[in-house]
């Protein structure tokens, strides 16, 4: 139904910025939260930061004051804009949405996810 499509990943040296962007499209009824989560080598998927429909940000320790997530709710997009970026940031990123499908009950709760995209940073 939903599906999201990241852009902007690639190889960078230790201090150096990139910014991935992700798009949304497909039968979008209600997007509550997206974010980003990252999986490095031999480590697990974890979270990177997240935005609400309202603009709440939340951010995991290790990349507060480096990363910048943003969300534009009229285009269905969401942003990770990385600065100070360190070798320990190397990792496949995922962009994710929180996808809401109204039911004869009640509204469905789902998670959307992006195929990922690298990005490695090394000097």
């Amino acid at each position: 139904q939903v599906q999201l499509v990241e852009s902007g990943g690639g190889l960078v040296q230790p201090g150096g910025s990139l910014r991935l962007s992700c798009a949304a499209s497909g039968n979008i009824f209600k997007i509550n939260a997206m974010g980003w989560y990252r999986q490095g080598p031999g480590k697990q998927r974890e979270l990177v930061a997240t935005v609400t429909s309202g603009g709440t940000t939340n951010y995991q320790d290790s990349v507060k004051g480096r990363f910048t997530i943003s969300r534009d709710n009229a285009k269905n997009t969401v942003s990770l804009q990385m600065n100070s970026l360190k070798a320990e940031d190397t990792a496949v990123y995922y962009c994710n949405a929180e996808t809401i499908t109204p039911t004869a009950w009640s509204d469905r709760k789902g998670a959307v996810w992006g195929q990922g995209i690298q990005v490695t940073v090394v000097s």
